[in-house]
């Protein structure tokens, strides 16, 4: 049961109500790494397809995300929190990358996500057009982390990620310029970012029914 008296069965509705259909036309971002840097989105630039999955793993007790820590060695983004996702390959549909990108990195067979639909693209400073989808997973998947990928699953409360006096709005030194961005910190994870953009995305989302 969620804080505010929202159960499972109707956080599973909700969300199944405001996510957009797989098959809906994808609109372009109007989210993005520079919405609070001066430069929102849509920027016009030419992008590179790419698809992430957000499982939800669905139990009596309450609904987790599931999120992986990028492997220490990568030669972008190490160590930072994300979820399961890539770049789209050209003989696919994105909810198939998400799909194929989630077995390779943690272990999650696509017959064991029900997709229910995707949020809002989001455009990355790094210039990627990130489509987001929305999976269940019933309990009892046994995750297996890809070492060249990944250094860590976990799992964070959906309610806590939902609730909006947990979005801290923050700033630093990136490249000589000062950045801002939003952070979710979370029992010693630091979720920040496009991840944390990505999920406050689906919060505004869920929150106001719309």
């Amino acid at each position: 049961m969620l804080a505010d008296g929202i159960g499972t069965s109707d956080i599973v509705a909700r969300l199944n109500r405001i996510l957009d259909p797989l098959d809906a036309p994808r609109p372009r971002p109007e989210r993005g790494d520079g919405d609070l840097n001066g430069a929102p989105s849509p920027t016009g630039r030419v992008l590179r397809p790419a698809a992430v999955l957000a499982p939800l793993i669905i139990r009596e007790t309450g609904v987790s995300v599931v999120l992986t820590r990028r492997a220490d060695h990568l030669s972008s983004h190490a160590g930072q929190i994300s979820f399961p996702g890539g770049r789209q390959e050209l003989s696919e549909a994105l909810h198939e990358t998400a799909l194929r990108e989630s077995e390779e990195e943690i272990g999650l067979p696509a017959s064991r996500v029900r997709l229910i639909g995707r949020f809002d693209p989001y455009e990355t400073v790094t210039g990627f057009e990130i489509t987001p989808f929305v999976g269940l997973v019933e309990p009892g998947v046994d995750f297996r982390p890809d070492p060249s990928e990944v250094a860590e699953i976990f799992e964070t409360p959906f309610d806590f990620l939902m609730n909006p006096a947990n979005h801290v709005l923050e700033e630093r030194m990136f490249a000589g310029q000062l950045r801002r961005y939003y952070a979710m910190p979370h029992d010693g994870r630091y979720i920040w970012g496009a991840t944390a953009g990505l999920l406050k995305a689906l919060a505004d989302r869920f929150n106001t029914g719309v």
